[in-house]
């Protein structure tokens, strides 16, 4: 490889992947290598979920190659990526597997593009057949997100927003990312209808038409927040003192919803295993439930895939369960 194009050795100029430094043994490749991991985490993939999980797949597996024969880069083989696999089967699922596979192999051709190994070792390892036919994320019955949202306490603006927020899950379909990243321009008046613009997941936009009782639960949060002339760029739901029962000013974390409605489920005596997607499949059941197309159920919740919508329609589940319960034996 001696004509492969050398790149500047300023390691130090260039950002920390993610979390964490790169491993060593992408250092000891040299300039090419560091710069073409660099390009894949923070360059190629943009999505800070992926960046994650992309980076625990390869960290781990270079770390399983350099103490099974994969000492360096260059002398790691197909044979080192099937064999790993095959360890990795006896702990993970398919779906995990198959996630591991598609970081390597972006992985590694990132680094054949930028000249630092010659061959890819995990473009020919195949990956597992796996299909899903229902979702597993569990739905939470209406019964409980309606005692939710009707037992917070909104005497002062944190329960405020963390209604309005958990209303939004709930009225709107939307992702709590989705829901974090909403500025107060995000919520606007067009023409005789409140909206609500996300930007999703896959660089999405979409526009949602709020409906009145969502507008009343938003617009309690942003009076009591003092947000109602805010610029539009001004983050909507934001974070809060600790304690203190005020807004930082800052964007809230998706993290934070996702812990917040924890602490909710807990204060409620609601089981802990529901998450802020919960809501999501609830409400996609129960339109399916009430007859809507399911084109109009895909537009809803942003899908590109009609395959995807599906996933959420928890009413095959209830007639299992139905049949099962009929069983005399």
């Amino acid at each position: 490889m001696s004509d492969a194009p050398v790149i500047p050795s300023q390691s130090e100029n260039l950002p920390a992947v993610v979390s964490g430094d790169l491993p060593e043994i992408i250092h000891r490749a040299g300039a090419n290598a560091v710069f073409a991991a660099q390009e894949f985490f923070l360059g190629t993939i943009r999505n800070e979920h992926t960046q994650r999980a992309y980076l625990h797949a390869v960290k781990r597996f270079l770390k399983w190659a350099e103490k099974h024969g994969g000492g360096e880069l260059t002398q790691i083989a197909p044979w080192h990526v099937g064999q790993y696999f095959a360890q990795l089967a006896k702990t993970t699922s398919i779906a995990t597997r198959n996630q591991h596979l598609s970081a390597l192999r972006h992985f590694f051709d990132g680094l054949v593009t930028r000249h630092a190994i010659v061959l890819n070792p995990a473009l020919s390892v195949r990956g597992e057949r796996y299909s899903v036919m229902e979702g597993k994320t569990p739905e939470i019955p209406k019964p409980d997100a309606r005692k939710l949202l009707a037992s917070m306490d909104t005497s002062h603006v944190v329960g405020l927003r963390d209604r309005a927020i958990l209303a939004v899950l709930i009225y709107t379909s939307s992702r709590a990312g989705a829901a974090a990243k909403l500025t107060r321009g995000d919520f606007y008046h067009a023409g005789g209808q409140w909206m609500l613009h996300f930007d999703e997941k896959g660089g999405k936009s979409r526009e949602i038409p709020v409906r009145h009782d969502l507008q009343e639960l938003i617009q309690a949060y942003i009076d009591a927040a003092g947000l109602g002339d805010a610029p539009k760029d001004t983050p909507l739901f934001q974070s809060a003192l600790k304690k203190r029962r005020r807004l930082s000013g800052k964007a809230i974390h998706v993290n934070d919803i996702c812990r917040m409605m924890k602490r909710r489920l807990k204060d409620f005596g609601l089981p802990l295993l529901y998450s802020p997607h919960s809501f999501r499949v609830t409400t996609l059941t129960d339109l399916f439930e009430q007859g809507v197309s399911s084109e109009d159920v895909q537009h809803l919740a942003g899908h590109a895939d009609p395959r995807t919508t599906r996933l959420y329609d928890r009413r095959e589940r209830k007639i299992k369960r139905n049949i099962v319960e009929r069983i005399s034996v």
